[in-house]
């Protein structure tokens, strides 16, 4: 079988192919295609010398196809119709989808969205399935080649070319504490984070923050004496020392009664944590990716309520 060189091929010619071999008539097809007869004349010119085939041949009651044109009758009319659905909009029905959803994520929203997430696609699209991936520093680069879909992160992160993100939920950062902590029961000043030992949190990195930033801006360094990826692990851990950590408020409420800890306002300015979701441009217009960041966005309504500090 010859190789063939589709950049020397006019694909304009299909369409005068396809009502040629239909029609086997060339003022016919002509009209159909919207051409002169002279013109459909040159077409079929160039079709012969294309498929080194004369197609259509005189018979005794008009033009009748050569076994090549018979070949290629239903062949191109299928070629033509899978050509026209690369220029259209698919239609998109998300309870016949069969589908696996890779997300960046950490052990916060694995917890609090996941289950609002799978809920909704229990119901609309139950062939979809989810994967959360653990974060790398090679993120965009696993979206660009399909491996990964999506990932979570703050409206802070600094994120690369060609990466695209929308806000989703707001939270904000709680100071946490057990309940009998020493200092559970006084308010706090931002000097006191320099006089206790804290479990940070290091999903890449080393575990500084922002709330460091901060820290240093008011003279004030702290000792983190635990970093851990898992912000579960924090709170099991300040449950049974007299570590502090502070982390999201949304997700040290959900478990503050399993591990019998306190949430206190941190004697900082910028609480406010700005979740969003990331994706690359290279795939951000797929249909099925756009309906699922809806449904993300809707968990995330539903999970992220009003948040209110004990006084």
């Amino acid at each position: 079988m010859r190789e063939v060189n589709l950049s020397g091929i006019d694909l304009n010619l299909l369409p005068s192919l396809a009502a040629l071999l239909r029609l086997r008539n060339v003022t016919r097809a002509a009209a159909e295609v919207g051409l002169s007869q002279p013109a459909m004349s040159r077409a079929l010119s160039r079709l012969r010398q294309a498929f080194a085939d004369p197609l259509l041949v005189r018979g005794a009651d008009g033009f009748v196809l050569t076994s090549k044109a018979q070949d290629l009758l239903t062949r191109v009319s299928a070629s033509l119709a899978d050509l026209k659905s690369l220029y259209e909009d698919r239609t998109f029905d998300p309870a016949a989808v069969r589908r696996t959803v890779r997300i960046a994520a950490s052990d916060v929203q694995t917890v609090l969205l996941g289950p609002a997430i799978m809920a909704r696609l229990a119901r609309t699209a139950p062939g979809v399935d989810v994967r959360m991936e653990p974060y790398s520093h090679d993120i965009l680069k696993h979206m660009e080649e399909g491996a990964l879909d999506l990932a979570f992160a703050l409206a802070t992160t600094s994120l690369p070319p060609g990466a695209m993100s929308e806000r989703i939920a707001t939270d904000r950062l709680a100071l946490v504490m057990r309940r009998d902590h020493p200092r559970a029961r006084r308010k706090w000043t931002i000097a006191d984070y320099g006089n206790v030992d804290h479990a940070g949190i290091a999903i890449l990195g080393d575990g500084l923050s922002d709330l460091d930033a901060q820290l240093a801006a008011a003279g004030v360094s702290r000792r983190i004496a635990l970093v851990t990826p898992h912000f579960m692990a924090a709170l099991a851990a300040v449950a049974a020392t007299d570590m502090v950590t502070t982390i999201s408020e949304t997700f040290a409420r959900r478990f503050a009664d399993a591990f019998d800890l306190v949430l206190r306002r941190p004697p900082i300015k910028d609480t406010e944590l700005a979740m969003t979701l990331v994706w690359s441009h290279v795939r951000g217009n797929d249909p099925f990716l756009v309906w699922f960041r809806a449904i993300v966005r809707e968990a995330a309504q539903e999970v992220y309520g009003e948040m209110r500090f004990p006084g």
